[in-house]
């Protein structure tokens, strides 16, 4: 079924165009969902979404159902989910390094989505693709994730991220030793011009990126650290592209971890194996924090670190 909101303009909303009010309103749809969207006066007079609003304006906007093509035909159990919580409203997953969160152009099966539609329903509000889906983590990035089972989950989890009403904790292996325990790594983080697949650290434009960054081990003699980061933003790529930045790009990292140039530098060879052998980042999602969408109930899950960075940390007590 279709779901219909009202909305009435007030002195505080700022005069701009009705699309852009409501992609303020409604932070749970993108731009091009919103598009599709019919608005009308409540004597359902048609009105454009470029149209500016004035103070006092009353609309109704009707939102038609969403459905996901993947939903059944597509479904798939290519690896066993390991479930750290589950209700009617949502599903916290620990995601193992190597899947895609959803499918694309290059990966039609195999994804995280597909495998937990495998086990039970998603909210179809993320979209024809992206049920559920209200934070990401990069493919080879392990750890904490939790996805909408219900709309009313759906819609509350997209405001806690987009207002970070949340602790997300992350570990990463890098390169290189600090002088300092602790920093604070901020800088704005655009779309690099000369890869489109990389982000890049900017000094004007870009989107605002803030990090807290603690070294929980060091190992001199394979030039290595373990660091805890804390993310008080949500930028793509956010702790690949700050720590690199500082000097301390994360271990086996193909984008941003500058491999080549660092392994003239590793004389243990059983360190020099690992890293040839690991092309994924050394990156892990350890800690969620945050209030049930429905319940209130503050919620804490932990997931432990993958096996692999689990034999990293070996060979570098080893060393």
């Amino acid at each position: 079924m279709s779901e219909q909101r009202k909305f009435i303009v007030s002195e505080e909303d700022k005069i701009v165009r009705i699309d852009k009010f409501l992609a303020e309103k409604m932070p749970e749809f993108s731009r091009s969902e919103i598009q599709k969207f019919s608005v009308s006066r409540e004597n359902n007079t048609s009105l454009k979404l470029s149209e500016k609003i004035k103070t006092g304006d009353v609309f109704i906007v009707d939102i038609p159902e969403k459905k996901t093509d993947i939903a059944t035909e597509n479904i798939s159990s290519d690896f066993d989910l390991d479930i750290l919580f589950e209700d009617d409203d949502i599903i916290v997953i620990n995601k193992p390094r190597g899947v895609v969160m959803y499918p694309s152009a290059g990966n039609k099966t195999g994804t995280l989505v597909q495998n937990i539609l495998a086990h039970t329903h998603l909210s179809t509000l993320g979209g024809d693709v992206r049920p559920g889906v209200v934070h990401r983590l990069d493919k080879d990035t392990s750890g904490v994730m939790v996805f909408a089972k219900s709309d009313a989950a759906y819609r509350e989890l997209i405001k806690t991220f987009s207002e970070h009403n949340l602790t997300r904790k992350y570990i990463a292996f890098v390169w290189g030793i600090p002088n300092w325990e602790e920093a604070e790594i901020t800088g704005n983080i655009a779309r690099s011009s000369r890869n489109r697949q990389k982000m890049t650290m900017v000094k004007t434009g870009g989107k605002h990126a803030h990090t807290d960054v603690a070294v929980m081990n060091a190992w001199p003699r394979a030039k290595v650290s373990q660091m805890r980061c804390t993310l008080f933003t949500g930028r793509t790529h956010q702790i690949r592209v700050h720590l690199s930045a500082h000097g301390f790009p994360v271990l086996c990292d193909p984008l941003y971890g500058r491999g080549n140039i660092r392994l003239g530098t590793v004389k243990d060879s059983e360190l020099l194996d690992f890293i040839r052998e690991n092309d994924g980042q050394m990156l892990h999602a350890e800690v969620l924090e945050l209030s049930h969408p429905i319940t209130g109930e503050k919620l804490r899950f932990k997931a432990k670190m993958p096996d692999d960075m689990m034999e990293l940390k070996y060979i570098l007590e080893n060393i």
